[in-house]
């Protein structure tokens, strides 16, 4: 156990001086939701806000940030897929095996070390909601769940792009293949209310994973009861972070010595 931690810390601290050397990556996953969430606020806000029982723009901004945090965390993700392909085929992955370093280590530095940095980002695009209208009514232990609830979908959505940066033929195809989470979100209740939507679509959102997520998060941060939203974004995050976990381990362990 004392072997892994330490290889896990060693490659950890090499993802974190990347992304101290690159401020700007972390930036990059929180501007786009930065930037969707003042278009949609400012512009969107006032016709999409009345439609929301005659609320307002500032009402508009409540409902939209818990997407918005979401669609952060799939950002981070993106990145997460590309840093890990450029080890598998840069060769220093292969340097890796052939040396006395726990075989997990890699990995763990990689899920570690994206989840910090999408983490930070989410504090950015968090200030910038407030900034905008959005007034969270959370008490303490609903801000530790909802804490909570983002790191374990953090965890899950990493494993997710770990295994998909490891079975990505080059970097190019790892900064696409996590492009259909991007859509999960506006597929769901992220936006809009799942009713408006016609009743193909809504039978989809209803049932993809990002609603019931989006719904418990935002039940936690408005102070009101999750209900059943939380079990099943958890068994959702259960069930991905298994999942992804599993079949990252088994493409990593299959990968040859020599790249």
């Amino acid at each position: 156990m004392t072997y892994a931690l330490t290889d896990s810390r060693t490659m950890l601290r090499r993802n974190l001086r990347r992304m101290r050397r690159n401020p700007g990556l972390t930036l990059f996953v929180a501007g786009i939701p930065i930037v969707l969430l003042l278009l949609f606020v400012y512009v969107f806000g006032g016709t999409l806000g009345a439609g929301l029982s005659g609320g307002s723009r500032s009402d508009y901004a409540g409902y939209l940030a818990p997407g918005m945090l979401l669609f952060t965390i799939v950002g981070g993700a993106q990145l997460t897929a590309i840093a890990v392909s450029m080890d598998m085929t840069e060769g220093i992955v292969a340097r890796f095996k052939t040396m006395a370093v726990w075989r997990g280590a890699v990995l763990a530095g990689h899920v570690i070390g994206s989840m910090i940095q999408t983490l930070l980002a989410m504090v950015l695009v968090l200030a910038v909601a407030i900034a905008v209208g959005f007034r969270p009514h959370a008490s303490a232990p609903g801000w530790l769940a909802a804490a909570g609830l983002v790191v374990f979908l953090t965890f899950a959505l990493t494993w997710l792009s770990v295994a998909l940066g490891l079975v990505a033929k080059s970097v190019e195809s790892a900064s696409n293949l996590p492009m259909f989470l991007m859509l999960l979100p506006f597929l769901g209740s992220g936006f809009v209310p799942t009713d408006s939507m016609p009743a193909g679509l809504r039978w989809f959102a209803d049932h993809q994973p990002f609603t019931p997520i989006n719904e418990a998060l935002r039940a936690l941060l408005a102070g009101t009861h999750v209900g059943s939203d939380g079990i099943v974004a958890l068994a959702w995050c259960a069930i991905v972070t298994a999942g992804s976990y599993a079949w990252a381990r088994k493409l990593y362990d299959r990968a040859p010595r020599n790249l």
